[in-house]
């Protein structure tokens, strides 16, 4: 199953965080999540099995 590792606004940095993360070797999808005025939300997803790995991963890159 696929869940939520990051909430990322717009699009460009949606992008950014799934490349960093293809380039640590995981399996990860954007997806639009929402729109608020300007702003575009973006849902990082990742397997259910891989989501705390991802999450250290993503305190290591100083993403979060």
């Amino acid at each position: 199953m696929w869940t939520a590792v990051y909430l990322a606004t717009g699009l460009d940095t949606a992008i950014m965080v799934e490349k960093k993360l293809e380039e640590e070797g995981f399996l990860v999808k954007k997806q639009f999540f929402s729109k608020e005025g300007d702003e575009e939300m973006y849902e990082i997803l990742a397997p259910e099995f891989e989501a705390n790995e991802i999450q250290a991963v993503l305190f290591d890159l100083g993403i979060i």
